[in-house]
């Protein structure tokens, strides 16, 4: 059975950093700025164990000159992160911002218009505050109608093309139908699943570190 893959609405925790330390007598690293759901904020796994985590560790590992900060929240919607989202560009001044939301807006039968609308409005606010974007994509199961889960996912790849962003399909790809992947609530990846996670975003991210990096296409 497809494994809903829906963030958790119930659970709410306050949103916490994880930043690559600096190398000694170097310049301050760059930002890497993660706005997502609980899906990022390691709900139910240790603490460090998380697929963001594990990037703060790989980036401050192959790119110094940047560092992760981890601003995901438990049951946040795009809306809550399109709230959130200026007072954490005006704080980090990132470089790339990684955008994993909108799985609690179906878990809630939010309206698939607000949010794009959202998502785009993300997108070019941190656009036009001078970072690179990475928006991560997510399914829902066909249980939730066949036509609304095929627009749900093809909203994260209309506003990438369409925003000038680059597009992780889909988060849990490859995960998805393992139920051994899945803590016991069926919902949310267990920490055997979390470099998966990570492997499925990296691709598309890792461009974006690179020296000359431009907000490049979806794909």
């Amino acid at each position: 059975m497809f494994s809903l893959v829906l963030a958790c609405a119930a659970a709410a925790v306050t949103a916490h950093a994880q930043t690559a330390a600096a190398p000694a007598g170097s310049a301050q690293p760059r930002a890497v700025l993660v706005v997502g759901d609980s899906l990022s904020a390691e709900y139910g796994i240790r603490r460090g164990s998380g697929w963001v985590p594990l990037l703060a560790a790989r980036v401050s590992e192959q790119y110094p000159k940047y560092r992760v900060v981890n601003a995901s929240i438990s049951g946040d919607t795009t809306s809550g992160g399109l709230a959130r989202l200026p007072a954490l560009l005006r704080q980090h001044a990132p470089a790339v911002v990684v955008l994993e939301l909108g799985s609690n807006d179906a878990l809630r039968g939010l309206s698939l218009a607000m949010s794009e609308q959202n998502l785009r409005a993300m997108a070019r606010a941190s656009r036009e505050a001078g970072a690179r974007v990475l928006i991560v994509g997510m399914r829902i199961p066909p249980n939730y109608g066949r036509d609304y889960a095929q627009r749900f996912a093809g909203m994260y790849a209309t506003v990438a093309r369409e925003e000038n962003a680059r597009l992780a399909p889909f988060l849990m790809d490859g995960i998805a139908t393992d139920r051994a992947m899945f803590q016991a609530d069926g919902i949310h990846p267990n920490e055997a699943a979390q470099p998966r996670l990570l492997d499925n975003v990296w691709p598309q991210l890792e461009p974006l570190l690179q020296p000359g990096a431009a907000a490049a296409r979806a794909g």
